[in-house]
């Protein structure tokens, strides 16, 4: 008997697990889109925060993209910035109150930067792009994908600065405990400064363009 009903996709399949691996490599917003870049220069000079603010834009976008997406046959065209604004504002303001209840001096380094994510060109791109014209289950795995892809930019980062900047990994001291310090190692202040996020940022996307240089000479 002939069904008139369509198989389903499978929830992970080829297509769908594309929409999460490929925003970590080739079309990673921060280091192919060159997108997001302000926070991740600004949060990165430990670890810790690196971590929170790559858990909370993950947060944010899988989320969002999910509501944006359920809402999006509703939406009028001439309102649906206002309404994705909303979508991420109240999120937004949900991990900032969660934070601050649970993690008091995590949200004090982060300061004003996680109310910030509300105008992450990042999130408001995926919504426009993806989650307004998908269903709900790909959006989903979208945001989570491009987040990820931003979120584990800022833990590399953050990681390197505060080893070499600082001697410590979420303030446990690396180096004074593999006994660096007694042969004459020296903490590298520089690497907790503004310009060296910059510098560590360039870095990863230089490695990140040669290892891609096929790909992009093909284009």
């Amino acid at each position: 008997m002939r069904s008139d009903k369509k198989d389903k996709e499978p929830l992970f399949s080829a297509g769908n697990r594309k929409l999460i691996t490929t925003p970590l490599g080739r079309e990673n917003p921060i280091t192919v889109q060159v997108l997001g870049i302000c926070s991740a220069l600004a949060v990165t000079a430990k670890l810790e925060p690196s971590v929170v603010m790559a858990l909370s834009v993950i947060f944010v976008m899988g989320v969002g993209n999910v509501v944006v997406s359920l809402l999006r046959k509703t939406i009028a065209p001439r309102i649906r910035i206002i309404v994705q604004l909303v979508v991420i504002a109240t999120l937004v303001i949900l991990v900032d109150e969660f934070l601050k209840a649970f993690a008091y001096d995590v949200s004090k380094q982060l300061s004003v930067f996680v109310g910030l994510i509300i105008t992450n060109c990042i999130i408001m791109g995926r919504f426009e792009a993806f989650a307004m014209s998908h269903k709900v289950w790909p959006s989903f795995l979208d945001g989570i994908g491009n987040a990820w892809g931003y979120g584990w930019i800022l833990i590399v980062v953050g990681f390197f600065r505060e080893l070499l900047g600082s001697g410590t990994l979420w303030n446990y001291p690396i180096m004074e405990k593999l006994g660096l310090y007694s042969i004459g190692y020296e903490d590298n202040g520089m690497m907790i400064l503004p310009p060296m996020a910059l510098i560590t940022v360039g870095v990863i996307i230089w490695v990140q363009r040669y290892r891609m240089r096929d790909l992009i000479e093909e284009n």
